[in-house]
């Protein structure tokens, strides 16, 4: 959200404000539930790190949904609509998630996405993705983050 209205999202992308549970100990936040709209099945799951000043970008998946969630750190999460069908073909998505804005964000097959972090520390994201990856074939397939073909400069941005 930007200046309080309601960013339009990619087709097909769905969010969840996750709630943090605390009590004397610390604190418990669930991440996906089988019982959540946003589930759809289980591949696998896998923790990615991201260094300050690194920007890991741009994939996709052919069949692939992602379930991305920031557990340490803070990082930029953006998402390209390149599938020429859709509705949303051409739209960019830019999320904080972290620490200060703990978020699910469900990423469908053919959306381009990548992240970086946001500030000095680096990022952990969880992903559950709903395929296991194949190491003899993966379902992945990349550009590099400054693709003139996709309209996103990873610069921050001031002012």
């Amino acid at each position: 959200m930007k200046g309080g209205l309601r960013l339009q999202l990619i087709d097909g992308i769905k969010t969840k404000k996750l709630r943090l549970l605390p009590d004397d100990r610390g604190f418990l936040m669930e991440i996906l539930r089988s019982d959540w709209p946003e589930y759809d099945r289980f591949g696998q799951v896998y923790v990615t790190a991201c260094y300050p000043g690194i920007i890991k970008a741009w994939h996709y998946h052919k069949i692939q949904w992602d379930h991305f969630v920031c557990v340490s750190g803070m990082a930029k999460v953006v998402l390209y609509d390149n599938r020429e069908k859709s509705k949303t073909n051409g739209l960019v998505n830019e999320f904080y998630i972290g620490e200060l804005n703990p978020m699910l964000i469900k990423i469908p097959p053919n959306i381009y996405h990548g992240f970086t972090t946001a500030g000095d520390n680096k990022a952990l994201i969880i992903n559950v993705p709903t395929e296991l990856y194949n190491y003899d074939n993966p379902d992945e397939y990349r550009v590099e983050y400054n693709d003139p073909s996709i309209p996103y400069s990873w610069e921050v941005k001031h002012g």
